[in-house]
């Protein structure tokens, strides 16, 4: 009788993998899971914990994939494990947005990487900014209860984990121009051409 392990082919392997990973991910023993969704915006990492939904990361601007999970590794907990399982709702929701069937997003947020105080004031702020409205980062700061701290809810939108889902995007500068965004200009402006157009018929942003 042999003692190693069977053989397995590239599938089985992989296969086995993703069973060995939801298995993980079911018995608590990976407090983070993770997947890829692509999409109109470009490929996008999201995680989650059993709080709730905890990162969305445009993949490119932030490293690739494996800074994005160094980093969380880093913040959270390094007991990581790719189930896209776990992140279906997730997955829905967001082609739902692009497609322009969803105005709002019924995600449960692990605030864990922004922590309290006035970041979080800030990022729960641009969540109550209606779909297909604007607003400015003097307003927003305003709202988190510090009207001349606009540039610090700047930094704040800057640093905001979760876009998208938390629609930072829909914060302007008060001149009307479009300030900034975590994942570039040309995300900012699509993902509000998004939302005036009712997302038809959007092309898949290049990852080359």
């Amino acid at each position: 009788m042999s003692l190693h392990p069977p053989d397995l082919l590239d599938g089985e392997a992989a296969a086995l993998a993703a069973r060995t990973a939801a298995r993980a991910a079911e018995d608590g023993l990976a407090e983070v899971a993770y997947a890829r969704i692509d999409g109109p915006a470009g490929r996008l990492v999201a995680a989650a914990t059993p709080r709730g939904l905890v990162r969305i990361a445009y993949e490119l601007e932030n490293g690739g994939l494996d800074e994005v999970l160094d980093r969380l590794a880093k913040r959270l907990s390094p007991r990581i494990v790719e189930a896209p399982g776990r992140l279906d709702g997730v997955r829905r929701e967001l082609d739902e947005y692009f497609a322009g069937r969803r105005r709002d997003f019924d995600l449960t947020l692990d605030w864990g990487l922004v922590g309290s105080g006035f970041a979080r004031r800030v990022l729960q702020a641009a969540i109550a900014i209606p779909y297909g409205s604007t607003s400015t980062y003097r307003e927003v700061a305003g709202a988190a209860g510090s009207p001349n701290g606009y540039r610090a809810a700047g930094n704040a939108l800057g640093a905001n984990p979760i876009p998208i889902v938390v629609p930072c995007h829909r914060v302007l500068a008060s001149t009307g121009g479009l300030g900034g965004y975590t994942g570039g200009l040309h995300r900012k402006r699509l993902l509000l051409g998004i939302e005036e157009a009712g997302g038809e018929e959007l092309p898949l942003l290049s990852e080359a």
